[in-house]
Order: structure tokens, then C-alpha cells, then sequence
């Protein structure tokens, strides 16, 4: 599989949990991860996960840029959503297949801060300014 915003081979990686495996893909260069539906929510308590975002996040963030990205398994467009409880975090999802996180966005999104919520709302005055 082909990583959806830098075209490089992505490696399957395998997360041993306590309730079992969970084989995600990462991006070889970039370091964005893929995540077959419903992963990303089974991995964001364990620990065991914590090494999956190995990538640079300030790197990840250049790769917000990138628009219209096709799903690695579909080739359909992915729609870019925010997530529910860090209105800050932006990914990309395909509603049949899962979602992608530039290099530091699934650390962040296991790891809700105060800061969070600060960041949050400078978010929303972003998005706000830019309509």
C-alpha cells in the first residue's frame, strides 16, 4: 500500500494489545499512519501504542497542505474531519475503509492536555477568520 499523501511505500506494523494484535501501516517516509477502521479508537488507551507515532510532528503538520487524498484501499477521496473531543486535531478518513495521521497527530490524539483546550480554541477563531 501506497502512503496517501507522500506516494511511499507504507510497512504493515504489528501492535501486540492486551485484547489482541492490531497490524496498522506506516508510512516509510513521511511517518504518517494508516489506520483500518476502528484502530486508531482500539489503540488510543494502550500503552503499548505509544511507539506507533515515531515520526517528527512538526514535519506531519507540513503534510496538512496536501489536499485531495485518495483512500490507499479505495482510491476515493478521503473528507478531512476534526476530531470530536481536540477540535485542533485534522485528519483524514475514508467513511468505508479508515483514516490517516500525518507523523504526530495519532500521539496527540492519545494524549488529551489542558493545552488541548487552549489550542482548541485558537483553532476555532482560525477557522472562523478564514471563511
Amino acid at each position: 500500500m501506497d502512503c496517501p499523501k507522500c506516494n511511499s511505500e507504507m510497512q504493515e506494523l504489528k501492535i501486540e494489545t492486551l485484547y489482541g494484535q492490531v497490524m496498522i501501516d506506516k508510512c516509510n517516509s513521511c511517518k504518517g499512519l494508516w489506520f483500518d477502521n476502528g484502530e486508531a479508537e482500539q489503540l488510543k488507551g494502550d500503552w503499548m501504542a505509544d511507539f506507533a507515532d515515531s515520526g517528527d510532528p512538526q514535519v506531519g503538520k507540513t503534510y496538512n497542505t496536501v489536499r485531495d487524498v485518495q483512500c490507499p484501499r479505495c482510491g476515493k477521496p478521503m473528507k478531512k474531519l476534526n476530531d470530536k473531543k481536540q477540535k485542533h486535531l485534522e485528519y483524514e478518513a475514508c467513511e468505508e475503509h479508515g483514516m490517516f495521521m500525518d507523523a504526530g497527530e495519532f500521539t496527540d490524539f492519545k494524549h488529551e492536555t489542558l493545552f488541548d483546550m487552549f489550542r482548541d480554541v485558537v483553532s476555532g477563531i482560525k477557522r472562523r477568520q478564514s471563511k
